[in-house]
């Protein structure tokens, strides 16, 4: 479930991710009574096997199953929460154009990791954020030159140019970003969480500054949830 919003004294709008038929918005009818036989599993974050009856302008959802009990345990964290709230408002984006499986498997196995606390929140989302872009046909390069493909490592992240960038292709100003941070931000798009669990505090916060530039930049207009995320803090001690 990606967001619900209120309809009439008793009924919600739910627009939701599926597996086979990309975003679909539906009317849950009576689920804002006490006595609501699925209310709580057509709620943000949660994962339901829904039934549907076809209407004139909206779907009727008739019938719903929890698969996935994310909601509840997202919530009672508030890091994990606002990174939840940034992961669903970038799928909704993503998934306007065309259904996408993939995109609905990555968005389902980052919510129940943010659940289940396997990483710190904030690089969840950072990870999240840069394969959901990956899949949209976004894909940065962190490696070798974005622009004339010259082997890397290089110093300078133009988010407009899809990532790093060599001596040759960085424009005047470009900004320089330090080989630890660029090694984390491989390390988020590849999946190597002994690495990024490993990095300092101001290295994930300098990568986490480019995953929003990077993001804000190919999803035009901003996502709103970004600025109340939570960032990690590595436990002193």
């Amino acid at each position: 479930m990606l967001r619900t919003h209120k309809l009439g004294e008793a009924d919600r709008i739910v627009t939701m991710l599926s597996r086979q038929h990309g975003k679909i918005r539906a009317v849950a009818k009576g689920v804002r009574r006490t006595a609501s036989r699925f209310g709580s599993r057509l709620e943000p974050f949660m994962v339901a096997d829904v039934q549907l009856y076809e209407g004139r302008s909206l779907d009727v959802i008739t019938q719903a199953e929890t698969l996935g009990a994310y909601g509840a345990l997202i919530a009672d964290d508030y890091a994990s929460y606002t990174a939840a709230n940034a992961m669903v408002e970038t799928a909704d984006r993503l998934t306007d154009a065309e259904p996408s499986i993939q995109q609905y498997l990555l968005l389902v196995g980052a919510l129940r990791s943010l659940s289940r606390r396997e990483h710190g929140a904030g690089l969840t989302l950072d990870s999240y954020l840069l394969r959901a872009l990956s899949l949209a046909g976004w894909a940065p390069s962190f490696q070798d030159c974005s622009r004339c493909g010259a082997p890397g490592p290089h110093t300078s992240v133009v988010v407009q140019l899809g990532g790093v960038v060599c001596a040759d292709c960085a424009p005047q100003g470009a900004p320089k970003v330090d080989a630890d941070t660029i090694a984390l931000l491989g390390a988020l798009l590849s999946g190597d969480w002994e690495a990024a669990e490993a990095a300092p505090d101001i290295t994930r916060n300098r990568a986490n500054g480019v995953v929003a530039a990077y993001t804000q930049w190919h999803l035009e207009r901003g996502l709103r949830s970004l600025q109340h995320v939570q960032h990690d803090q590595k436990a002193s001690g």
